[in-house]
């Protein structure tokens, strides 16, 4: 799929069985999404320009290469890219962090936004939205509108889980926006969740079912 790339790294498709597995406990579950987010971020950051600088080493001066530009933002749609936006900053302790809260009208199954905030200078940086399923595409494509109405146009999204619907309705509104995930099902149900997927991210994370 154009614009989708699958992370095939055994450790990240090990994690992902384990998020799938519905035996895995609430404990389990949140601490392999924090750790699945930390190795996509290796892969959603491995094009980032770098700089040259100047260091001294115990040894002896050399250049050596540094992230240019500004610090990264994490944009995690709340509640349940927290935990992932905490695993990218495991990698990353630097990186700044957007808020962005949505949910899904379990009828219309649209996006409905109940707080957005993000730093002042958003349309200077790179932003990675984080939400660890891309069901539907409706609240990606809506988090992905708010930011871009903020001056965003570095824009990069990472889930742990794509259907196809999904991701070929985000990359349709926002061909700009490449998206990273670790695997891609092909069906929704009814009611909008991922098949064979891993049920509900966010309850799972929080034990809130």
């Amino acid at each position: 799929m154009d614009g989708v790339t699958i992370v095939s790294h055994p450790l990240v498709q090990h994690k992902l069985t384990i998020l799938r597995d519905r035996d895995s406990s609430i404990q389990l579950f949140r601490t392999v999404v924090r750790e699945t987010a930390t190795l996509l971020c290796y892969e959603v950051t491995r094009d980032l320009p770098t700089d040259l600088v100047r260091i001294e080493t115990p040894i002896a001066v050399t250049d050596a290469p540094r992230i240019a530009g500004k610090k990264l933002v994490f944009a995690p749609i709340l509640r349940a890219g927290l935990a992932m936006a905490e695993g990218m900053l495991d990698l990353v302790p630097s990186a700044r962090i957007a808020h962005i809260g949505l949910y899904r009208d379990p009828l219309s199954l649209q996006a409905v936004e109940y707080y957005f905030k993000t730093p002042d200078d958003i349309s200077e940086r790179h932003v990675i939205v984080v939400d660890p399923m891309l069901a539907t595409g409706h609240t990606a494509v809506a988090a992905i509108d708010r930011l871009k109405e903020c001056g965003a146009t570095d824009i990069r999204f990472v889930c742990l889980l794509a259907a196809r619907t999904g991701a070929e309705g985000l990359r349709a509104a926002h061909p700009d926006v490449p998206v990273w995930t670790a695997a891609v099902d092909d069906e929704l149900d009814d009611h909008g969740y991922i098949v064979p997927g891993l049920g509900d991210a966010g309850d799972r994370t929080y034990g809130t079912r």
